[in-house]
């Protein structure tokens, strides 16, 4: 069976620097803030290009922390795409605002900027775009149309760190940005993880605050918080793996490529946007017949998966906006086709042949 990501591989490659850096937290014994965190923020502020990181205890509290920085109430609405992870508007819906989506590209698969001015109103107090499977949304016509209403951007970069946008990388390319750390994540901790990055000083100063019980002090609560904190050993292994990150980027992109130069002419590949790269936390592809498709390939050892099935307009929770199957045509269309493949940067060449000779054949039968 060929593995769908493979972090053991990854580990043979760290295991001592690992194993050292977990043996430091274990040696002096600070489990939560120790010296790693700032550590971790200094180095990951240094790679994006932003001012200020702050780490936190998942991406999702990331963005959670996000919306409470910048104040959102019952009764607002945050503009953001309904192909995500249910996480994007999870938390919109949990601070009480509503989600308000605007369909998504056919190429990228991010939200489509075109359609968004369209869903702002005088209660619209941010938008967050995805940067969906590892490649940045259109940042550029997204913060025009923001600044021109005088609202932030955040975005959800839980797929996408370590992705260039026209020279910058991903989470600095807006007012706030978010990512995850999760295990499977192109960066991923041995449990969860994220981070907030913002050139904004006082966005900054809340983040920490909110991420520790919103305390200023000990014992001074000037505004309402979290447990949000990263612990020392997750930010430990974050550090050992940022010395072979930039090589993982690299293999993922190259073999990114080796799919597509391959696959393009069997299925629709990723589209790579002008200016962008993409970390290809997933590499989906279009298809019809995905069920038959799927359990072809597992049949040769090849697992697949489907990120996302589900448009979020089309999910029970969210059935209280009244938005029927058809809102989001592209989204749902979109949602019926996508299958991911194996992608990780230690996939094998041969396994690299196999897998693409097995879809070939699945999608000439």
């Amino acid at each position: 069976m060929v593995p769908f990501i493979d972090l053991k591989s990854q580990y043979k490659i760290i295991q001592k620097n690992i194993g050292d850096a977990i043996k430091k937290v274990l040696d002096h014994g600070q489990y939560i803030n120790g010296p790693e965190i700032i550590q971790l923020e200094e180095m990951l502020a240094r790679y994006v290009g932003a001012k200020h990181c702050i780490v936190c205890s998942s991406g999702t509290d990331a963005l959670l922390m996000a919306l409470m920085a910048i104040e959102i109430k019952p009764g607002d609405e945050i503009i953001t795409t309904p192909f995500t992870f249910i996480a994007t508007a999870e938390v919109v819906a949990l601070i009480g605002a509503t989600p308000v989506f605007v369909d998504i590209d056919s190429k990228t698969y991010n939200i489509d900027p075109a359609l968004i001015e369209k869903k702002i109103t005088k209660r619209t107090k941010a938008i967050m775009p995805v940067s969906l499977y590892g490649q940045c949304a259109d940042f550029d016509s997204i913060n025009k149309i923001a600044a021109s209403h005088n609202i932030p951007v955040i975005e959800d970069a839980a797929q996408s760190f370590g992705a260039e946008y026209n020279g910058r990388k991903s989470c600095a390319l807006s007012t706030i940005g978010c990512t995850s750390f999760f295990p499977s994540k192109p960066l991923g901790a041995y449990g969860d993880g994220g981070a907030i990055f913002t050139d904004n000083d006082d966005l900054a100063k809340l983040f920490k605050q909110i991420r520790e019980h919103g305390q200023d002090r000990r014992y001074n609560h000037p505004v309402l918080g979290l447990n949000a904190r990263m612990d020392s050993i997750q930010a430990a292994v974050l550090i050992a793996k940022m010395s072979i990150f930039p090589g993982e980027i690299a293999a993922r992109i190259k073999i990114g490529e080796n799919y597509s130069r391959n696959l393009g002419n069997v299925a629709t590949t990723p589209f790579i946007a002008r200016g962008n790269s993409s970390v290809y936390a997933q590499y989906t592809i279009l298809i019809e017949n995905r069920d038959t498709f799927a359990e072809n390939l597992k049949e040769n050892g090849i697992p697949t998966a489907v990120h996302y099935p589900i448009p979020l307009h089309l999910q029970p929770v969210f059935a209280y906006l009244k938005e029927a199957k058809g809102s989001y045509p592209v989204s749902e269309r979109t949602a019926e086709q996508v299958i991911s493949l194996p992608m990780h940067p230690y996939l094998s060449g041969e396994d690299q042949i196999k897998i693409i000779d097995s879809v070939k054949r699945a999608l000439k039968k």
